[in-house]
């Protein structure tokens, strides 16, 4: 393998470690503040991909990708009011079974929406412009992705580390009960939470589909599963192990790809998340809890 096929398979990884990442935090985030894994998360961002579809017939690009990530966030917000904060008190496992719920209802009404068949995702002219150095030649969502990718990771810790919000999340993340006594505004800090994961999974989602150029009712439930272990790879609840958990499984899955074992690329990524779950249960960046007696 030449040195331009390494790094061309080295980019194209990357980049599809960014898109992974971004969704990634959504899954992370939620489950620092609610200890809940949002099953239904892979939907959301298969919805965006929807969104943009019909977005695109209607407007130009420009318009149309704001009103995908509104979209997309108002979905994430209505999902979490309507089949979470009723079972706010409720034990762990009915707040799961309804995540999962919701990620199938959200499956099935696309599919009773749009059909089974795979819809065109519409090419946005910017993204898909082909830069070439040298011999390595790349569409410009290939660059744009990792770079975007760190800026928004860095934009959301200085929010979490350097603002009221972002104190609020913290305190409810360590002490749930003790952030309500202490007059924290537990629905609006929850409600924020998942606005900003269902974003990211929004600027996800145009990055992902603009490479794959078709979007269908299951197209997240995959990448879904695979963001998850990738935040459980990084250590769930920290969003910089999300980052290089994200990045880690997008690098080996291309590089696998590249090297002829493509059939193997999913089995990979699961495979990653037994051994990881084996060796260092917490994930790369996860603190071991401690129990108080």
């Amino acid at each position: 393998m030449s040195l331009v096929t390494i790094l061309q398979h080295l980019l194209t990884g990357v980049s599809l470690g960014g898109a992974y990442a971004l969704i990634a935090i959504g899954y992370t985030m939620v489950y620092g503040i609610l200890r809940l894994i949002n099953f239904a998360h892979g939907e959301i961002f298969m919805i965006a991909g929807y969104l943009m579809v019909f977005s695109m017939a209607s407007f130009p690009w420009y318009i149309a990708i704001p009103i995908v990530l509104i979209g997309t966030v108002v979905i994430g917000v209505v999902i979490e009011r309507v089949a979470y904060k009723p079972l706010r008190s409720a034990p762990r496992m009915s707040v799961m079974i309804s995540a999962i719920g919701v990620s199938y209802l959200l499956q099935n009404l696309a599919t009773y929406l749009f059909t089974g068949l795979p819809r065109g995702y519409p090419e946005i002219p910017f993204l898909k412009k082909i830069f070439q150095f040298g011999s390595l030649s790349a569409s410009f969502v290939t660059f744009l992705t990792p770079v975007l990718t760190i800026l928004l990771v860095i934009l959301l810790l200085y929010i979490i580390n350097n603002t009221k919000i972002g104190m609020a999340m913290r305190a409810v993340a360590k002490d749930y009960e003790t952030a309500e006594i202490m007059g924290i505004q537990i629905n609006s800090v929850v409600s924020i939470t998942f606005a900003i994961g269902s974003l990211l999974a929004g600027v996800g989602s145009i990055l992902y589909f603009t490479d794959r150029m078709s979007v269908n009712p299951f197209s997240g439930s995959l990448p879904g599963l695979k963001c998850f272990v990738a935040a459980v790879l990084g250590g769930i609840g920290s969003i910089p192990g999300a980052v290089v958990g994200g990045f880690i499984l997008g690098l080996g899955e291309t590089f696998l790809v590249a090297l002829g074992y493509s059939t193997f690329s999913d089995a990979f990524t699961f495979g990653l998340l037994i051994v990881m779950l084996l060796v260092r249960p917490t994930g790369l960046f996860g603190e071991k809890a401690t129990e108080k007696v």
